[in-house]
């Protein structure tokens, strides 16, 4: 577990198919309500220092980062949420769904963003006041430095996926941080801009 920007810290899970990591992000609070996103699977000693935050809330930004969710609400009692239209596919793996995320909703410090089209109810992260925003399967960090998409076999509805990537462009960010691959620190805003000026009008 390492911390990667202040109040956010990950813990990574290589993947040799991929050719970078997973990330899972642990968000700390000083009311001890922490905050768990798309868990990885964790060492003893992340899980230990998961407990130690007070985790209440599990956030899976699609249905595909279920991953460790079960794990981690079965070590904390944290309540998982997800977007309604993911959540089926994550209660067929076995994860108790407790709570919907819905657009415009709040999380912590973060605003429940649309970034639909990987799947119908992935959803992306903004914290406003850092200018920053956590994102899942939207979009990848890789190569470092780049963003781009995963391969279109696992994407549902490109042109859906296309269409939230221009608004997430849209966003005053600096940070972005990413469920996969590297993230990018600075620059965020014309990261995504880049990529999105390579889709078709």
């Amino acid at each position: 577990m390492r911390e990667i920007v202040p109040g956010i810290s990950t813990w990574p899970a290589y993947s040799a198919r991929f050719g970078y990591d997973f990330n899972g992000f642990l968000i700390p609070r000083s009311d001890g309500g922490g905050i768990i996103v798309d868990p990885v699977e964790p060492s003893a000693d992340d899980l230990g220092a998961i407990a130690a935050a007070g985790v209440t809330r599990i956030v899976l930004t699609n249905r595909n980062h279920y991953r460790a969710a079960a794990r981690v609400r079965e070590h904390t009692g944290a309540r998982v949420a997800v977007h309604p239209a993911d959540a089926d596919f994550v209660r067929g793996k076995g994860v108790t769904v407790d709570d919907a995320l819905e657009h415009g909703g709040r999380v912590g410090p973060f605003t429940v963003v649309d970034a639909s089209g990987k799947s119908p109810g992935e959803v992306a992260l903004h914290w406003p006041e850092r200018r920053l925003l956590v994102v899942g399967d939207a979009c990848v960090g890789n190569p470092p430095g780049k963003l781009g998409l995963l391969p279109a076999a696992v994407i549902d509805d490109l042109p859906r996926l296309q269409a939230s990537l221009r608004r997430l462009a849209e966003l005053d960010l600096e940070t972005l941080i990413v469920g996969d691959g590297a993230h990018i620190f600075s620059g965020a805003r014309q990261a995504l801009r880049d990529l999105v000026a390579n889709f078709p009008p």
